[in-house]
């Protein structure tokens, strides 16, 4: 049976004193930016943070807009979703069709009939956006670019995109496709939980190494991975039509951004509006942290059957809440241990603790022991039995 042991009303960091009010916050949601406060060039932008999604500034951000090759966003997803779930590997070789090799736009001039690591394919449309690389995956997952454009609209739905339609895996000139500024920030979030990500999107410069010896040197489109030190991924984009776009991320200290910025009118003003997004969000907000994974909570859970009568627990991660730097909002904790019986091991889940923001239910993370707990021998239950005699 699971039972609340604890709730809290604190303000900033909670470390481990579970019975103790600290005080009341000014409830507010997190303030937009406006226009006046951000030079941002562009047609359309979003910045949001990555761990809450909570949006720090947006312009005409559900406006159905082409995307260009910003659209790999959702091609590399189902790369890393069919890795995730064991279609692929990222030590396969994919062989090259006629079709992916014919590809026009930025390419990285696959061979036909050759075959590539994943990897190496993936690489190439992380970095220099190679759409004969993305077709070339798109028909080892899917069988067809037809049927992997099928995959791509279904994943966005389930991403809760509600202004998005593709129509290839490239991003090339094809009607009707579109996108929009809070689309892509969905997208873009979602990609970037994938740690193998950031393997590739941190690559500025690179050859490329074909099969038959041929060698094509890869430079990052992201020219923020070179000129902005916080930046860490991106995707870029350009089509007459679409403009310059940029999907991008950007992180510093325990605090992780997420900026898009659809149809500028030159490459220089896509990067500059980023950078001007990131600098307000990193400047006017901050990530409080509300659980912390390294420090035991003062509540100890009480083990049945065992020597110990209870254990030290701790949050399995660490928790943050996303707030404006000028305000204070209220954080509640509640604590909830599960009926736990011996033997218990250091790292098996006891419980979880449920943290609100200003009333609304932010995070769950779930509490692990901190200690071993051994199941208690009929011989400890005798001496314990015998003790209390003795008193």
């Amino acid at each position: 049976m699971k039972k609340i042991i604890a709730t809290i009303l604190s303000l900033g960091l909670l470390g481990g004193c579970a019975a103790t009010v600290l005080g009341m916050g000014t409830k507010a949601m997190v303030a937009h930016a406006d226009s006046e406060q951000l030079a941002v060039n562009c047609k359309s932008a979003y910045l949001c943070d990555y761990n809450s999604g909570e949006c720090i500034y947006k312009l005409n951000e559900t406006q159905r807009m082409p995307i260009a090759s910003v659209c790999k966003v959702m091609t590399l997803t189902l790369c890393f979703d069919a890795i995730a779930q064991g279609k692929l590997s990222l030590t396969d070789n994919i062989t090259v069709s006629e079709r992916a090799a014919g590809m026009g736009g930025s390419q990285v001039f696959l061979q036909s009939g050759l075959t590539y690591p994943l990897t190496e394919l993936i690489k190439s449309i992380v970095v220099c956006s190679a759409n004969d690389s993305c077709v070339a995956v798109s028909e080892s997952i899917c069988g067809s670019e037809e049927s992997f454009v099928a995959a791509m609209n279904k994943r966005a739905e389930e991403l809760g995109c509600e202004n998005t339609l593709f129509a290839n895996c490239t991003g090339l000139p094809k009607e009707p496709q579109y996108s929009c500024a809070k689309d892509v920030a969905l997208m873009f979030t979602n990609l970037i939980h994938n740690e193998e990500y950031y393997k590739y999107s941190k690559i500025w410069l690179e050859d490329f190494k074909h099969p038959d010896d041929r060698t094509t040197t890869i430079t990052n489109t992201n020219k923020l991975i070179k000129k902005y030190s916080a930046c860490d991924g991106g995707k870029t984009g350009f089509t007459n039509q679409a403009g310059f776009c940029l999907a991008s991320t950007a992180k510093k200290d325990n605090m992780r951004l997420v900026s898009v910025v659809l149809g500028a009118d030159n490459s220089d003003n896509r990067f500059k509006s980023a950078v001007n997004m990131f600098n307000y969000g990193f400047a006017n907000y901050k990530n409080a942290v509300v659980l912390d994974k390294d420090a035991n909570l003062n509540d100890k859970f009480t083990v049945d059957g065992s020597k110990k009568t209870s254990i030290c627990v701790h949050p399995e991660r660490s928790c943050y809440v996303f707030t404006a730097n000028n305000v204070t909002p209220e954080i509640e904790r509640k604590v909830i241990a599960d009926d736990v019986k011996a033997p218990v091991q250091k790292g098996d889940k006891v419980g979880k603790i449920e943290v609100y923001k200003d009333g609304i239910l932010y995070d769950t993370v779930d509490l692990v022991a901190s200690e071993n707990a051994e199941r208690a021998t009929y011989g400890d239950f005798f001496k314990k039995v015998a003790g209390e005699w003795c008193l």
